[in-house]
């Protein structure tokens, strides 16, 4: 503060008299707001178009969970991807087992299908 100071009573009687006496509106003010807000949302309402219903992916991506369940289901499809194609370690290499030939394997060891169902029981 300044070097002089307010005594607060005086400062409490500004205000008192300030609520005794409240500004009045001018004549009209009140009408012509009125009058504008009716206006305005009457454009309002004449500007609003008939909502079309969402289309199919629109209607997919909510099922999902909206943005967000998009945005994960696509980070998991990037990285089930990635795995399949550079799988670690103890996973098969996918592109190593497409560029191998065809082998067979002999199941019933040597004997045929009649011998091994005839020996069953």
């Amino acid at each position: 503060m300044t070097e002089r100071d307010f005594d607060m009573t005086t400062l409490d009687s500004m205000f008192a008299a300030a609520r005794a006496a409240p500004p009045e509106m001018p004549a009209g003010l009140a009408a012509r707001m009125l009058a504008d807000a009716a206006r305005e949302s009457a454009f309002r309402q004449a500007r609003r178009a008939p909502v079309a219903a969402p289309g199919w992916r629109a209607q997919l991506a909510e099922a999902i969970g909206g943005w967000f369940g998009v945005g994960g289901l696509a980070a998991a499809c990037a990285a089930g991807l990635w795995i399949g194609l550079a799988p670690p370690d103890g996973l098969p290499d996918p592109v190593g087992l497409w560029e191998q030939s065809q082998t067979t394997y002999d199941l019933l060891q040597g004997s045929d299908l009649a011998l091994a169902l005839s020996e069953d029981g």
